[in-house]
């Protein structure tokens, strides 16, 4: 008897470190699987444990014609497929910012982040022959918000082939329909993406001089608040958004606007903790407080590095900070 039919039969006796072995080695790589297809790293928290609660308690109906990992993304694309059927977003915030007039409408409010500490352990590499994306290319925010503008089926369809590599008969397979269905899916899905534009950028390796560089100047400008040195490190095509606020501003005109109608009365960053996001920079942004002289985090900023420049902006709320090790006060 294999080591795996071993587990798995202690497993179905109920044992549930045997059934740890078995499918902790897949827990990091259907968290993100989750979070590609929903976008929010609550859901797909929430997804994670109803895939393995699922696959515990169907345990028997496991006959091993695949492997275990082929099997866990069966439940957990399936699993999240009925989420995105079934849910209600939450709502958008409406109330315009205290900023001038935005560039438009974000169609995908509800995002949030993702901490890379939870990013240990997921290849870099192509996971399949068939992969058109590498796998840490495929988490940036970007790449995350594209896959929101498809419908769920689509977005599966193109996950499971173009990220995990899988072919498409074992994609049609996981999803529980025809190969015709799946590469139907798969060639709108490519399509939406290529006509909106959404090639990935060429962002500078992590903690490289390029970035360093970079993101040193950004912080001063920042702490200080200067507008003309933070717009200054900006791509001309800049985007700056605030999730759940569906609003955006786009472009160095559009962030000057916005930064310089904001600093009259926004209370003074007094520290920047860092982190990273979705393989991005990121910071929990802390200000003090007049009465209690604590330090409150207010948001969590991250931005995107291509060319020497900033090119992307993005302030989440504090939603998720614990799972970044961000504290909700710091000592001043």
């Amino acid at each position: 008897m294999s080591r795996l039919d071993d587990d798995l039969e202690r497993a179905r006796a109920g044992d549930r470190e045997a059934f740890g072995t078995l499918v902790d080695p897949y827990r990091t790589e259907l968290r993100v699987h989750c979070y590609r297809l929903l976008g929010s790293l609550e859901d797909a928290e929430d997804l994670l444990q109803e895939t393995l609660l699922a696959a515990w308690m169907g345990l028997e109906g496991f006959e091993g014609r695949s492997s275990v990992r082929t099997w866990l993304y069966r439940i957990a694309t399936n699993r999240c497929l009925n989420h995105l059927r079934s849910a209600k977003r939450r709502p958008q915030v409406v109330t315009p910012p205290p900023a001038p007039a935005p560039s438009g409408q974000g169609e995908v409010a509800w995002l949030q982040p993702f901490p890379d500490v939870l990013l240990a352990g997921l290849p870099d590499d192509q996971p399949g022959p068939e992969a058109r994306y590498e796998s840490r290319e495929a988490i940036t925010l970007a790449f995350v918000t594209a896959m929101q503008w498809l419908p769920p089926r689509q977005r599966a369809a193109l996950i499971l082939r173009d990220v995990l590599g899988y072919p498409a008969a074992q994609t049609a397979d996981l999803m529980g329909t025809s190969v015709d269905a799946v590469n139907n899916a798969l060639k709108r899905a490519r399509a939406t993406l290529g006509a909106r534009g959404t090639a990935a950028p060429d962002h500078p390796a992590p903690s490289s001089p390029e970035e360093a560089q970079v993101l040193e100047r950004f912080v001063d400008a920042f702490l200080a608040f200067d507008v003309d040195a933070m717009v200054g490190l900006m791509s001309d095509d800049v985007w700056l958004r605030m999730p759940p606020s569906p609003f955006e501003y786009h472009g160095r005109e559009a962030a000057h606007r916005f930064f310089s109608t904001v600093a009259a009365g926004r209370r003074p960053t007094a520290r920047l903790v860092p982190t990273r996001a979705n393989t991005h920079p990121a910071w929990g942004e802390y200000r003090s407080d007049p009465v209690t002289g604590l330090l409150h985090l207010t948001g969590i900023e991250v931005v995107a590095i291509s060319g020497g420049l900033i090119t992307e902006l993005t302030r989440f709320e504090c939603t998720v900070a614990p799972w970044f090790g961000l504290p909700r006060t710091l000592n001043p």
